[in-house]
C-alpha cells in the first residue's frame, strides 16, 4: 500500500513537472516571437538566466491559475454567460501580467493586449499536454475522476448532508440527442458515424421508434417526457385568446408556464424531483440541480442557477480557453460549408450568414461542452437520475438538412461525447444506466417561400382579400439554440410585433416548421367555421387547394386538397383522409382538436411519401412540428437490463411512463429482455437485410415488471407526499450545479 502511495504520488510530480516544463518552453517561444512581451532585463541576460526567468513564470502563472482563477469567476456569477466567455481572455491576461511582476529584478514585461495572448497559448498548452499524459496513463486519469468524487463527498460531509442512500443501486442517465430520428440513428451506426453508438447495440443496448404527436418538436416532446403531459401544446408557438399573447416554447416565460400547467394538471413535480439534476433543457423537470434549463433563466437575483452551469465550466481557465478555440473553430467551418454550398448550387438552401454561425457554434461546442461537463460532475457526485439536452444536430439539420456532411460531422462530435460520459459513469460511485432518446426527428425540403415565392402569412393575407406586400418576407427560425444564446446574455426571446400582436382584426399568423397556425383575434374563443367562410369566404378553400398545404383543421373537420372534407367525430373518415401522412395520424389530429388554445385554423404542409420531403413555413430545410415523414419518429435506446417499453409508444407522456418504471426498477427486481443473439433494433422485420434484424420483442418483460405496455403504465399519477422541485426559486434558491 506504501508503495502503491508513493508510486502515485511520484507520478503525480513527474506530470506537473512535465506540465510546467511544457510551459516554460511555450513561454520562451512566445518571448522569441512577440514583440511586446520579454523575459530579460534592459541589460540583457543569459540563456540560464532567461530560462530560470520563464519557469518562474510559468510557475506563477499556473499556481494564480489554479487558485485566483475559480474566486475570480465566482464574484462574476451574475455577469451574462457569453459576456463571461469574453471576460475569459482579459482575466487570464492579467493573471499573467501579475505572474510576470512577481518575477524578481522586473524581468518580466508584456504589453496588455500582448498578455491575453499568450495566458490563452499557455493554457491551451498546459491543457493539452494534462489531457495527453491522462490519455496516455489511463490508471492517472481514472485516480483523477476518484479524487473528484471523493472530494464532493467531503465536502457534503462538511456541509452536514447526509450520505446518499442507495449508493450502490443503479442510477439512470438519459441522454436527449436534440432531432435524431430513428432512422438517422440506423444510418449513423450502420455507417460507422457513432461507434459508441453502434458498440452499446451490439453489445448491451436496444433501441425502438417512438411516435410523436401531431406537435412533433421539442417544447410539446420535452414537455410530455418530463412532466408527463404535452396536453395544451398545440405546437411550438400559439396565439392564446384570452391573454392575448403568442407562447413560444422556447421563451422563458412561456417554459414557465407551460411547466406550471403540467405541474397543476399532473399533481407531480415531474421525472427528477427525487435527486435529479436537469441540464440544457427546456424545462426543470423537478430537478434541485439546475444548468442551462430554460423555464428558470427568466428569473432574476440569486434564485436562479440556471446559468451557473456557464460558471461552473468556466472556472478552469483551459476549458474556457479550449472551448473559444473550438468556438471559433466551428464558427469557421459553418462559413465554409455554407459558401462550399453556394457554390455547388446545393438546393434547396436557406441563408445562413449573419449571425448564424456564431449560434452554430454555441449549440454544437460551448453549450454541449457545458452540458456535458455538468453530466459528469452529476455522476461523479452519485445523482439517482440525470437528463441532458444535447442540441447541436437539431441546429445544423434546421440549416443544412438532416442528411449530409455537415451533420454527418456533429453526429461524430455527439459520439465522442457520449464515450467521455460512458468513461467517467465507469468511476462513479454508483453505477449508471445510460438510455439515450430523441424527441423528435428531422424531415427534408423546400421551404414554403421557396417553394411557391410567398410565405404563408402572404397566402393567408391574400386569401381573406388584406394588402399583401410586394416583396416577400422571410419567417425567422425558431430552433432552440438562438433560445439558449439570448438567456445566456439575458435578453428576451421572440419580444415584439410576432411575440404580442397588435389590436385589430389582422389574422395572426405563426410557424411551427411544416405545421402553421392562424388565429382572428376579434373572434372570441374558438371562430366557428361558418364564421370564417361568412367573413373570409375565399379563405379555406384558398389554403386546402394551394399545392403546398397537406390539409388543415378547422372546428373538427379536416379539409383537404379538392373539397375533400372529414369529420373527426364520424368513424374513419379522418383516417381515411389523413392516411398519406402515417398511422396515428388521425388519432394525432383528433387528440389536438381537443386542446383549449387549438388556434382558429391549423395549417399542415403537403408531404411526399415517396421523397420524405415537407415544406417548412419558416427558413428550415430539416424541419419539424407537424405531421409527414421522420419528424415524427424520435428514438428510445435502453439498456436490455431494463424492462421491455411495450410493443408501441405513441406520444411523449408515453415515454414518461416508461421512463418512470425504470426509475422505480432500480430498487425492484430486473427483467433482462434481450436474448443472446437477439436484435439491437426493435420493431424491425426479421427479414429484412438478409436477418440482419430479428422481430420485435415481446412485452412480458415489460408486463412482468410495468403492468402491461407502455400504454398501460400509470402516466399522471398523484404523489405520496409533498410535490417537491416544481420551481425551485419559490420560497428558496435551488442547489446549485457542478461545482
Amino acid at each position: 500500500m506504501r508503495r502503491r502511495r508513493w508510486r502515485t504520488t511520484g507520478n503525480a510530480l513527474v506530470r506537473v513537472a512535465l506540465v510546467w516544463a511544457v510551459s516554460t518552453l511555450t513561454l520562451l517561444a512566445l518571448a522569441g516571437i512577440l514583440p511586446d512581451f520579454r523575459l530579460q532585463s534592459d541589460d540583457g541576460d543569459s540563456i540560464t538566466q532567461i530560462g530560470l526567468t520563464a519557469a518562474w513564470g510559468a510557475g506563477a502563472f499556473g499556481l494564480l491559475s489554479a487558485l485566483v482563477w475559480p474566486v475570480v469567476v465566482r464574484a462574476l456569477l451574475l455577469v451574462p454567460a457569453l459576456v463571461l466567455g469574453l471576460l475569459v481572455f482579459f482575466l487570464n491576461g492579467s493573471l499573467l501580467l501579475i505572474a510576470l511582476r512577481l518575477i524578481p529584478d522586473g524581468r518580466g514585461e508584456a504589453a496588455p493586449e500582448t498578455a491575453v495572448v499568450v495566458a490563452a497559448v499557455m493554457s491551451a498548452v498546459a491543457s493539452a499536454t494534462s489531457t495527453a499524459l491522462a490519455v496516455r496513463d489511463d490508471e492517472a486519469y481514472r485516480r483523477r475522476l476518484y479524487r473528484l468524487a471523493d472530494r464532493r463527498r467531503r465536502r457534503q460531509g462538511r456541509r452536514g448532508a447526509a450520505p446518499r442512500a442507495g449508493a450502490a443501486v443503479p442510477g439512470l442517465l438519459v441522454l436527449q440527442l436534440d432531432g435524431v430520428g430513428y432512422e438517422v440513428l440506423r444510418e449513423a451506426c450502420n455507417s460507422a458515424l457513432m461507434p459508441t453508438v453502434a458498440g452499446w447495440l451490439e453489445r448491451s443496448h436496444r433501441v425502438t421508434s417512438w411516435r410523436t404527436d401531431w406537435s412533433s418538436q421539442t417544447g410539446a416532446s420535452q414537455l410530455g417526457i418530463l412532466h408527463g403531459s404535452a396536453f395544451d401544446v398545440p405546437a411550438f408557438r400559439w396565439y392564446e385568446k384570452d391573454t392575448r399573447e403568442v407562447m413560444v416554447c422556447n421563451r422563458p416565460t412561456s417554459a414557465a408556464e407551460l411547466q406550471r400547467r403540467a405541474v397543476e394538471r399532473t399533481g407531480d413535480g415531474g421525472l427528477l424531483t427525487l435527486d435529479g439534476a436537469s441540464r440544457g433543457n427546456l424545462f426543470s423537470g423537478g430537478a434541485d440541480q439546475l444548468a442551462l434549463v430554460l423555464s428558470v433563466s427568466a428569473r432574476r437575483g440569486r434564485a436562479n442557477r440556471s446559468r451557473s452551469g456557464y460558471f461552473a465550466y468556466f472556472s478552469d481557465p483551459a476549458n474556457a480557453v479550449r472551448t473559444a478555440l473550438s468556438f471559433v473553430a466551428d464558427a469557421v467551418r459553418e462559413i465554409v460549408q455554407s459558401l462550399r454550398a453556394r457554390i455547388r448550387g446545393d438546393r434547396p438552401r436557406v441563408s445562413r450568414g449573419g449571425l448564424y454561425p456564431l449560434i452554430r457554434a454555441f449549440a454544437t461546442v460551448v453549450e454541449r461542452d457545458v452540458v456535458v461537463a455538468a453530466v459528469i460532475g452529476d455522476m461523479l457526485a452519485g445523482r439517482s437520475v440525470v437528463y441532458a439536452d444535447l442540441v447541436g444536430y437539431d441546429e445544423v439539420a434546421h440549416h443544412s438538412g438532416p442528411r449530409g456532411r455537415d451533420t454527418d460531422q456533429v453526429l461524430e462530435r455527439l459520439d465522442r461525447s457520449l464515450a467521455l460520459l460512458a468513461r467517467v459513469a465507469e468511476h462513479a460511485p454508483r453505477p449508471y444506466r445510460i438510455v439515450l432518446l430523441s424527441d423528435h426527428g428531422q424531415s427534408p425540403g423546400e421551404t414554403f417561400l421557396t417553394r411557391y415565392g410567398l410565405t404563408l402569412r402572404d397566402l393567408v393575407r391574400a386569401g381573406c382579400g388584406l394588402p399583401v406586400s410586394r416583396k416577400a418576407g422571410r419567417t425567422r427560425s425558431g430552433a432552440e439554440a438562438r433560445a439558449a444564446v439570448l438567456a445566456a446574455l439575458h435578453r428576451p426571446v421572440e419580444e415584439g410585433e410576432e411575440a404580442r400582436p397588435g389590436p385589430g382584426s389582422d389574422p395572426v399568423v405563426l410557424a411551427s416548421g411544416n405545421l402553421a397556425l392562424i388565429s382572428f383575434p376579434d373572434v372570441p374563443g374558438r371562430a366557428s367555421r361558418a364564421r370564417i367562410e361568412r367573413t373570409h369566404p375565399a379563405l379555406l378553400a384558398t389554403l386546402a387547394n394551394h399545392p403546398g398545404v397537406g390539409f388543415l383543421l378547422v372546428d373538427g373537420v379536416v379539409l383537404g386538397p379538392g373539397g375533400a372534407e372529414a369529420r373527426l367525430d364520424v368513424p374513419g373518415e379522418a383516417e381515411e383522409l389523413l392516411a398519406p401522412f402515417g398511422p396515428g395520424a388521425a388519432a394525432a389530429v383528433r387528440r389536438t382538436d381537443a386542446f383549449p388554445h387549438v388556434a382558429d385554423i391549423m395549417v399542415n404542409s403537403a408531404y411526399d411519401p415517396d421523397t420524405g420531403a415537407v415544406h417548412a413555413f419558416e427558413e428550415q430545410i430539416g424541419s419539424h412540428g407537424g405531421l409527414g415523414g421522420e419528424q415524427g419518429h424520435p428514438f428510445l435506446m435502453w439498456p436490455a437490463e431494463l424492462s421491455d417499453p411495450g410493443e408501441e409508444l405513441v406520444g411523449a407522456e408515453a415515454v414518461h411512463g416508461v421512463l418512470r418504471r425504470w426509475i422505480r426498477e432500480a430498487d425492484g427486481p430486473q427483467v433482462p429482455v434481450a436474448p443472446p443473439g437477439g436484435s439491437r433494433w426493435a420493431g424491425e422485420p426479421a427479414s429484412r437485410d438478409a436477418g440482419r434484424y430479428a422481430a420485435a420483442p415481446s412485452a412480458r418483460g415489460a408486463e412482468a415488471v410495468g403492468g402491461g405496455t407502455s400504454r398501460e403504465v400509470p402516466q399522471n399519477s398523484p404523489p405520496e407526499g409533498h410535490i417537491n422541485g416544481i420551481l425551485p426559486s419559490d420560497g428558496s434558491p435551488a442547489r446549485d450545479e457542478t461545482r
